[in-house]
C-alpha cells in the first residue's frame, strides 16, 4: 500500500504561483500513474494534472493548460505540482492520488482510476 502526504499550499495573489509536493511512502513500485485533482465545496472532484512514472508522460486539464506542470523525482519518490499565473478559481483543496492500475492516455485524470488519496492542501487565490 501507498501512503501520500501533500505540502506547498496557502494563500497567493492572482497572477502568482505555487508549488505542490507529494511523497509517497510504502510499496511505490506498484504505482504506474500519480496525479493531482482538486475538489470545491458541491463540486466534483477534477483531475487538474497527471503523470506516468514509468514513462514520465503527463497530462493535464483543459482549465491549466499551459500555466501547470507537473513532474517528478524517482530518487524522492515524490512529484510536484508547479502552479503559475494562477487565478481565483484556482482555489480549491489539492488532493494527490496514486495507482498501480491506471489506463492508459486520458484516464489517467479520472477521479475513479484512483485507490490511493492524500489529506489535501489548500489553495487559496485572492484577486
Amino acid at each position: 500500500q501507498v501512503e501520500l502526504v501533500e505540502s506547498g499550499g496557502g494563500a497567493v495573489q492572482a497572477g502568482g504561483s505555487l508549488r505542490l509536493s507529494c511523497t509517497a511512502v510504502g510499496d511505490i513500485l506498484r504505482a504506474n500513474c500519480m496525479a493531482w485533482f482538486r475538489q470545491t465545496p458541491g463540486k466534483e472532484r477534477e483531475g487538474v494534472a497527471a503523470i506516468y512514472l514509468g514513462g514520465n508522460n503527463p497530462y493535464y486539464g483543459d482549465t491549466v493548460k499551459g500555466r501547470f506542470f507537473i513532474s517528478q523525482d524517482k530518487a524522492k519518490n515524490t512529484i510536484y505540482l508547479q502552479m503559475n499565473t494562477l487565478k481565483p478559481e484556482d482555489t480549491a483543496m489539492y488532493y494527490c492520488a496514486a495507482d498501480s492500475n491506471v489506463g492508459g492516455l486520458w484516464r489517467a485524470l479520472l477521479r475513479s482510476e484512483y485507490n490511493y488519496w492524500g489529506q489535501g492542501t489548500q489553495v487559496t487565490v485572492s484577486s
